[in-house]
């Protein structure tokens, strides 16, 4: 790395006092100007910045004026998403590439519009000659979802027309990487696994005939191996992470992104950039070590009162990260129930059994139900709290045997579907460029010769 400073030195410090000191901005200037600080109000009211028809997050009803919280719903292109997947679970069928097909054009396939659909996705599941060697195995990341972001980017010289923003174009672009993003995130990760902790190397060709749940399972595992229920829970768990309402932050960039007019390429890795944050895309793994920390310093975790001491702890900054919060507990918009996780609880369950892992099942559905009424208990708050989708979701990949440095990956190849009608949406509806106001509140200050300074 010679030539490239890889410290903070002391003057880098010095300098970032004087950035810090010059820019920070007194919180009380935000009530006095009615801004809404993270585009949200006082009771966490998303400020209205777009109109979609894509997909309806509802956690209250309207009585009287007045809204009133209620069980969390979820509605891809209007349809409950609890009947979308029990549609496709009691035909015992995988629905990626179906609700897939819902989110991008509106509505669902027929059976021939379908089979012709994932024969379109399985014919686009390939990389161009020496990708893999040329650039996802040079220089490997410990971060997959740079790894990503890197390949998505460089796949934007491989494209004939990359900057055609027709909306065939954008299609093509948005099918083919819905269609890479598992053996973009995997192989990164047999890059990574292999180059930086010396594990044996294994690339493995996708499948045409398999679905993209179950091509990423065959990709990741040295044996391509698999059962049905393994298949069928990650399934659902990238059908219920593909999308989330225009509001979420890296849907928004995308938004953002594509009304200056961009390629496909600069809005999906801005979108992966948004998604990379570990308060949008990294819940699932606080979960998952916030459970570890948890087992190993319990004496008994079916004991309750030992539980509820615990997270009383974490609530006051006295255990684990020691930063106030219970993983997985509370959303953004639900309050009663978030639909995804009890969509998905049945699942782990069944899960948790074939993988003998009952008891720390017990404890998650122990901390479900004890979470919410410890924080009643501790805070005042606007709204209830309740499981969110990530709560369940990294036992599930821990239990699938993914790795944790694949769990934000395993979000955007289930997330880039949402972004990819949203792109589409934005590029039909409007032909302005997103720019929202801010208020200056820097005082004039005269200038001043160097000489004076």
């Amino acid at each position: 790395m010679s030539g490239f400073n890889m410290k903070v030195t002391p003057e880098i410090a010095r300098l970032t006092d004087i950035c810090f000191e010059n820019s920070r901005i007194p919180v009380e200037l935000y009530g006095k100007y009615d801004v809404k600080r993270g585009l949200r109000d006082l009771n966490g009211q998303g400020v209205l910045a777009g109109l979609t028809k894509i997909s309806n997050v509802q956690a209250y009803r309207e009585e009287n004026g007045k809204k009133i919280p209620c069980e969390g719903e979820l509605y891809y292109r209007g349809i409950n998403v609890e009947d979308l997947t029990q549609g496709f679970i009691q035909d015992g069928r995988l629905g990626f590439e179906e609700v897939t097909y819902l989110l991008l054009f509106g509505r669902l396939p027929d059976t021939t519009e379908l089979d012709n659909f994932k024969q379109q996705l399985a014919s686009q599941r390939s990389l161009p000659r020496n990708f893999v060697r040329d650039v996802i195995m040079k220089a490997p990341s410990k971060d997959m979802m740079n790894t990503l972001s890197r390949s998505v980017l460089t796949l934007y010289s491989y494209d004939s027309n990359p900057e055609d923003i027709s909306l065939p174009n954008v299609l093509r672009q948005c099918l083919n990487l819905i269609s890479v993003f598992p053996m973009l995130s995997v192989y990164g990760y047999q890059a990574y696994n292999h180059y930086i902790k010396g594990k044996s190397l294994y690339i493995h060709h996708p499948s045409r005939e398999l679905s993209t749940a179950e091509n990423i399972l065959r990709l990741l595992r040295p044996d391509k191996k698999y059962t049905e229920l393994e298949a069928t829970i990650l399934d659902l768990a990238l059908i219920l992470h593909m999308e989330h309402g225009g509001g979420n932050n890296s849907t928004f960039t995308t938004h953002v992104v594509s009304s200056s007019g961009t390629d496909t390429y600069s809005a999906i890795a801005a979108a992966l950039g948004s998604l990379k944050g570990p308060k949008h895309g990294g819940a699932n793994i606080k979960v998952v070590k916030m459970f570890k920390h948890m087992e190993e310093h319990l004496t008994d975790y079916a004991d309750e009162e030992q539980v509820t001491d615990y997270l009383r702890k974490l609530l006051h900054k006295e255990t684990f990260d020691k930063r106030g919060l219970i993983y997985g507990i509370g959303h953004a918009i639900y309050s009663i129930s978030d639909p995804r996780a009890q969509i998905f609880k049945g699942f782990v369950e069944k899960l948790a059994e074939e993988k003998g892992r009952h008891e720390e099942y017990e404890l998650y559905s122990m901390v479900e139900r004890l979470a919410p009424k410890v924080i009643g208990e501790e805070r005042h708050i606007y709204k209830g709290v309740s499981a969110n989708v990530d709560f369940y979701s990294g036992f599930v990949y821990s239990m699938l045997d993914l790795p944790m440095e694949l769990y934000t990956p395993m979000f955007a190849i289930a997330r880039i579907v949402g972004w990819s009608a949203h792109r589409m949406e934005e590029l039909i509806n409007t032909d302005k460029i997103i720019r929202p106001a801010y208020k200056n509140v820097q005082e004039a200050v005269n200038y001043c010769a160097l000489s004076e300074r």
